[in-house]
C-alpha cells in the first residue's frame, strides 16, 4: 500500500501505549486500594498498619494523571510529526493525478476529503494502539490481582475482560457497516447544500425553490436515520459493557462473601470490576476509531492506486516561448469515450486564439491536453515541433500559467497571494502586474498596500477583483502561455469585457488560449474557433494584435 495510507506504528507510540497502560493500571489500583482502605480503616486498627496502603493512595492519585500526561506527549508529538508526513506525501501523490483522477468533485471538496482520511488514519495510533496496548496492561495486571486473592475472582475478570472485548469487537463491526451508509449520506447533503447555495439565483429564476428545499430535506432525513442507525449500535455496546460490569461486581461480591474472610480483602475485589469496566471502556470507541481509519484507508488507497493520466515523458526541453501545434488530437477523462472531436491546431508564439462552444464539447478538455494535465488518447501534441512525449513534464508544465473560473484567493497577504506564481518576483513586478491587470485602483485602495490581508479575517474582493487578481498572477508569473478556462464564467457582461481587456493587455506579447461559452470581448482576439460534438477542428492561430502599452496609471 501506498506510504502515504500505511499504517505501522512507531517504537515511540508502542512506548506511549505501555505507560497509557501504567496510566490505566494505575487508576484502576487507586480504585481497589481506596476501597480496602476504607473498609480496613472502619475496623480502626492501628494507624501504622495503615500507612503503606494511604502511601499508594497517594502514589497512585499522583501517577496516573502524570503517566497519562507523558502517554499524551509522546502519542500525540509522535502522531502529529506523522501527520505532517504523511500529508506532504499524500500531496506529492495527487500531483500526477491532477485533475483528471480526481472525478467530479470539486478540489475543495478533494482535498477536504483528503485531508480528513489522512487525519483518520494516523488518529488511529493515537485513538487505537495507544488504548489497545493500555487496555492489555491494565487487564493483564487486573487478572493477576484477582487470582492472587482467589482464582475464581480472576476466572471472572478474565472473562469481564472477553466480554469487553466482544463488545468492542461488535463495535467495530457496527460502525465498519454504518461508515459507507453515513458518508453517502453526508455526502448528498454536501452535495445538494453546494447546488442551492450556489444555483439559487437560477432556481429562483425557474420557481423551484420548493423542489430545493424538499431536496434538501430528503437528505439531512437520510443523513439523520443513518446518524440514529449508528447512535442505536453505540448505545447497544456501551449497555454491553456496563451490563457485564455489573454482572462482574456481582459475582465477585458472591465470591468475596464465601471465600474471602477479610473484609478489606472483600471490598478490594467488589471495586476492582468497576475499576477495570471504566478503564477498558475506551476500547469500543477505539474500535470504531479503527473502522473509521480503515475506510479512511481504502479511500486513499483507490484514490492513489490509479494510473495517472499523464506520463512522464522525456528528457528534451521546451523552447522558452514555443509553438503549440495539434494533429488530430482527441482525449478522454475516463477512458470509455472521447470527450472532444479530432483537434488540429497551430498557435504561433504570441498568437490569440478563444475557443467557443457548447457545454460538454470538450473545449476544457483541449485546454488540459495543451496544459499537459491530459495525454491525448490519439493524435500528436506537440511543442514547437517536439512531441510531448520526449518533453521534460515538469518543464512543459512551467511554460503555462493557467486561470479558471475560481480563481483562489489565500487568507494572506495581497503580496503572497501574488508572489505564489513567481516566488522570485520583486514588489515592482507584483505592482506592474496588478496595473495591467487592471488593479491600480485596488492598489491605490489598500490601507496597507502589498502588505494587506485579504480572504477570511482581512479585505475581501468583489467576483471582477477575483478574476483581475488571477490575471495578476499569470502576469507575474512570466511564463510565455497563458490558459483560461471560463475566466469571466460568473461576471456579468460590462464587468466580463473590462475584464478580457485588462487580461489581454497584460499578456500582450504571450501566447493565449481562452475557452469561453461567452461571445463577451472576443473580436479583440486573433482567431475564434467554435468546438462542437464530432465535428472536427483545424485551424492556425497567426499574431496580428498590437501590444497593448504597459504604462496605464
Amino acid at each position: 500500500m501506498n506510504s502515504a495510507v500505511s499504517l505501522r506504528p512507531s517504537s515511540r507510540i508502542l512506548l506511549s501505549g505501555l505507560v497509557g497502560g501504567l496510566a490505566t493500571a494505575s487508576g484502576i489500583a487507586l480504585t481497589a486500594t481506596s476501597g480496602w482502605l476504607i473498609v480496613r480503616a472502619s475496623e480502626r486498627p492501628i494507624i501504622l498498619t495503615l500507612l503503606v496502603a494511604v502511601v499508594g493512595v497517594r502514589a497512585f492519585g499522583i501517577a496516573r494523571p502524570v503517566l497519562r500526561y507523558v502517554e499524551r506527549l509522546l502519542s500525540h508529538d509522535a502522531a502529529l510529526a506523522d501527520l505532517a508526513r504523511r500529508r506532504s506525501t499524500m500531496y506529492a501523490a495527487l500531483v500526477p493525478l491532477t485533475p483528471a483522477r480526481l472525478g467530479r468533485r470539486s478540489r475543495s471538496s478533494v482535498l477536504a476529503g483528503v485531508v480528513d482520511d489522512i487525519t483518520d488514519v494516523v488518529d488511529a495510533q493515537v485513538r487505537v494502539t495507544v488504548p489497545v496496548l493500555s487496555g492489555l496492561v491494565a487487564g493483564l495486571l487486573g487478572v493477576v490481582l484477582a487470582a492472587l486473592v482467589t482464582p475464581l475472582a480472576g476466572l471472572v475478570i478474565a472473562l469481564l475482560i472477553l466480554t469487553v472485548a466482544a463488545a468492542s469487537y461488535l463495535a467495530y463491526v457496527l460502525e465498519r457497516s454504518s461508515q459507507a451508509e453515513l458518508l453517502a449520506a453526508r455526502a448528498r447533503v454536501q452535495q445538494v447544500s453546494d447546488l442551492v447555495a450556489g444555483s439559487s439565483l437560477e432556481l429562483q429564476a425557474i420557481g423551484a425553490e420548493a423542489d430545493a428545499r424538499t431536496w434538501l430535506s430528503d437528505a439531512h432525513a437520510t443523513w439523520q436515520a443513518a446518524v440514529r442507525r449508528q447512535a442505536r449500535g453505540r448505545s447497544l455496546v456501551a449497555g454491553m459493557i456496563l451490563l457485564a460490569t455489573g454482572l462482574a461486581t456481582a459475582a465477585n461480591a458472591w465470591i468475596a462473601l464465601r471465600d474471602v474472610p477479610s473484609g478489606p480483602i472483600a471490598a478490594l475485589l467488589v471495586v476492582l470490576p468497576v475499576a477495570l469496566g471504566d478503564g477498558l471502556a475506551p476500547l469500543a470507541e477505539a474500535m470504531r476509531a479503527q473502522a473509521r481509519s480503515e475506510g479512511a484507508q481504502q479511500r486513499v488507497a483507490d484514490l492513489l492506486d490509479q494510473v495517472p493520466a499523464v506520463a512522464e515523458g522525456g528528457d528534451r526541453i521546451p523552447d522558452p516561448a514555443p509553438e503549440l501545434s495539434t494533429d488530430a488530437v482527441q482525449a478522454s477523462w475516463r477512458g470509455e469515450q472521447m470527450d472532444m472531436p479530432r483537434v488540429t491546431l497551430t498557435i504561433e508564439p504570441g498568437a490569440s486564439l478563444a475557443i467557443t462552444g457548447p457545454n460538454g464539447a470538450g473545449k476544457s478538455t483541449l485546454l488540459a491536453v495543451l496544459a499537459r494535465h491530459l495525454d491525448p488518447a490519439r493524435g500528436d501534441y506537440a511543442l514547437s515541433d517536439v512531441s510531448y512525449r520526449d518533453l521534460d513534464l515538469d518543464q512543459t508544465r512551467a511554460r503555462f500559467a493557467i486561470v479558471d473560473d475560481e480563481p483562489h484567493v489565500f487568507a494572506s497577504t495581497v503580496r503572497e497571494n501574488l508572489r505564489l506564481a513567481n516566488p522570485g518576483a520583486t514588489d515592482e513586478d507584483l505592482i506592474g502586474g496588478m496595473r495591467r491587470a487592471g488593479l491600480a485602483g485596488l492598489l491605490a485602495e489598500l490601507p496597507d498596500g502589498l502588505d494587506t490581508m485579504l480572504g477570511a479575517g482581512g479585505r475581501g474582493v468583489s467576483g471582477g477583483e477575483r478574476a483581475r487578481l488571477a490575471i495578476a498572477r499569470a502576469a507575474v508569473s512570466e511564463r510565455p502561455a497563458v490558459l483560461l478556462d471560463e475566466p469571466v464564467a460568473h461576471l456579468d457582461h460590462a464587468t466580463a469585457v473590462a475584464v478580457l481587456r485588462d487580461l489581454r493587455e497584460a499578456t500582450a506579447d504571450r501566447t493565449l488560449v481562452m475557452v469561453s461559452h461567452r461571445a463577451d470581448g472576443l473580436d479583440d482576439f486573433d482567431t475564434v474557433i467554435e468546438i462542437n460534438h464530432d465535428v472536427d477542428v483545424s485551424t492556425t492561430a497567426r499574431r496580428s494584435r498590437v501590444e497593448g502599452s504597459d504604462d496605464r496609471p
